[in-house]
């Protein structure tokens, strides 16, 4: 596994200004891994936005991921797959999938890692059925690839998430309103690191 502790999902509708703005906020509080979704773009606008953030992300060593199946550009690392989505013919570098309950963990057997959501209640994840929780993320990262908490997870959460079973976590809304809180989740996820072997 060669990606951090915390994974940034964007979504520009929730960004005070440009999305590279907020981004370059993210990556200067540490963030080190973005996942680029805008699935609602123009393929020839997501190229160019993932162009941007992969300039962003290079001189920190960071990792671009691109949300979909569609297209894997140039510039991302990688892909990071609907649960629904196939998997690419040509394999990338990282593979993700989002998955939301024990039968889509186990469908994403050959990908680097998944994320798990919701575990909290978030607006971001409308129609996925109530939030897993703490007891219920940690029956889906028994089994499977490496597991990201994904959904209302606070700095605060970071501990339970990690006692879970999940390898890190992954924001969205909180990141992409606030980038200034990478911070906190760096230090709520390095404050894990330390207590757990």
């Amino acid at each position: 596994m060669t990606l951090p502790r915390l994974l940034v999902l964007t979504d520009r509708t929730q960004c005070a200004g440009p999305l590279p703005h907020a981004v370059a906020a993210a990556i200067e509080a540490g963030a080190r891994a973005v996942v680029l979704r805008e699935k609602d773009l123009p393929a020839a606008a997501r190229a160019e936005l993932a162009a941007a953030l992969s300039a962003l992300l290079t001189p920190v060593a960071g990792t671009l991921l691109v949300a979909g199946s569609a297209s894997i550009y140039a510039s991302a690392a990688g892909v990071h797959l609907a649960a629904g989505d196939p998997f690419p013919s040509v394999r990338p570098p990282l593979v993700g999938r989002s998955c939301h309950d024990a039968r889509e963990v186990a469908a994403a057997e050959g990908c680097d890692y998944v994320t798990v959501s919701p575990v909290f209640p978030t607006p971001s994840k409308p129609g996925y059925g109530p939030p897993l929780g703490p007891a219920g993320l940690a029956t889906l990262t028994r089994t499977g690839p490496p597991a990201f908490a994904l959904g209302g997870v606070c700095p605060a959460d970071v501990a339970a998430c990690r006692a879970a079973g999940a390898y890190g976590v992954a924001v969205m809304g909180g990141v992409m309103r606030d980038p200034h809180s990478v911070a906190e989740y760096l230090s709520a996820l390095h404050n894990t690191v330390e207590d757990q072997p």
